[in-house]
C-alpha cells in the first residue's frame, strides 16, 4: 500500500513513515531530557531544519529553468519536490558541527538522530520489500467526450501518464496547466486524463468555462479505473512505461518539477 486514508485525507504512506521518524527522534530527546537533564531538542530541530531546506533547495536547483518564471512556487512544497538524501548528508553535518559545540549534549542528540534515521531507512526498505508487484495498465474501457468507447491500452507502445481527476477537485483543476505543458511539448509522452464519476457534458462544460485545450480527455463515469488501481483520493496520477507497466503514482498536486522528476523514470 502506497497511500492511507484517514478519513478525508490522503497520505503517501513514505511520508507517514518520515512523520514518525521525526517524532520517534523527538520523543528520545524528551526522553534525555526529563530523564538526564540534557536537552538535545532545539539542536534537533535545527538539524531537521537544515535538513529539509537542503533538500527542497537542491531539488529547485535541479529543476531551476522550471522555477525561474515563477520563483516564488520554489516555496510551495505540496507537490512533495525533495532531494532525501541531500537533505540527509546537510542534516549530519549540521549536527556535527552542533555536536562539536555542545559537547554534554553529543550522546542524546546522536541516540536521537541515528533512532530517526534508522526508523526512516527501515520503514522505506519495509515499504519497497512489500509493494505490490508491478501492475500492468488495467483492460478497460473509458469513453471519450463524443460518448464513443476506447480501450485504455490502446496507448500502451510509449510511455503514459493517466491523470485521474474530477471537476469538483481544486488541486486537480490547479494542477491542469502543467499537465496541459507536458502534453502539448512531449510528444514521446501520452497524457492522459481520466475523469471519474461525472458525464461528459459536465466535463466539458468544465473545460470550455476554464480555457483549457487538452487532448485524450476520457470520462469514466463508474470510476473503474480509480477502483482497478486502487487509488483513493484525487488528483492520483498514474506513470507507466512503455510496456505499460506501472512505475510510480503520484497523490496530490503535481507541480511541472515533481512531473518531470517522474517522467525521467518512464522515459528512459
Amino acid at each position: 500500500m502506497d497511500v492511507l486514508k484517514l478519513g478525508p485525507v490522503v497520505l503517501p504512506t513514505a511520508t507517514l513513515v518520515a512523520l514518525g521518524a521525526i517524532l520517534l527522534a523527538t520523543l528520545l530527546a524528551d526522553w534525555f531530557k526529563r530523564r538526564r537533564g540534557l536537552d538535545a531538542g532545539p539542536l534537533l530541530w535545527k538539524m531537521l531544519l537544515a535538513g529539509f531546506l537542503a533538500a527542497r533547495a537542491v531539488f529547485v536547483l535541479r529543476h531551476h529553468e522550471l522555477f525561474a518564471a515563477r520563483p516564488w512556487s520554489a516555496l510551495d512544497i505540496r507537490d512533495g519536490g525533495l532531494d532525501a538524501m541531500a537533505g540527509l548528508l546537510v542534516a549530519c553535518v549540521v549536527g556535527a558541527e552542533l555536536t562539536r559545540r555542545h559537547p554534554p549534549l553529543r550522546r542524546p542528540l546522536l541516540a536521537s538522530s541515528l533512532a530517526g534515521v534508522a526508523l526512516w531507512l527501515g520503514g522505506t526498505l519495509l515499504l519497497q520489500a512489500f509493494a505490490p508487484p508491478q501492475a500492468p495498465l488495467p483492460e478497460l474501457s473509458v469513453r471519450r467526450l463524443d460518448g464513443s468507447e476506447l480501450a485504455l491500452r490502446s496507448y500502451q507502445g510509449k510511455p503514459l501518464v493517466v491523470n485521474l481527476w474530477a471537476t469538483w477537485c481544486p488541486p486537480c483543476r490547479r494542477e491542469m496547466p502543467a499537465l496541459g505543458a507536458m502534453q502539448a511539448s512531449r510528444s514521446d509522452v501520452d497524457v492522459v486524463f481520466v475523469n471519474q464519476g461525472e458525464s461528459a457534458a459536465k466535463v466539458q462544460g468544465f473545460l470550455a468555462a476554464q480555457g483549457l485545450r487538452l487532448q485524450n480527455v476520457l470520462v469514466d463515469p463508474a470510476g473503474q479505473l480509480a477502483a482497478r488501481t486502487g487509488s483513493v483520493g484525487y488528483p492520483t496520477t498514474l506513470f507507466y512505461d512503455a510496456r505499460g507497466v506501472l512505475r510510480s503514482r503520484h497523490v496530490g498536486e503535481l507541480s511541472e518539477a515533481t512531473l518531470a522528476d517522474k517522467l525521467q523514470a518512464i522515459a528512459r
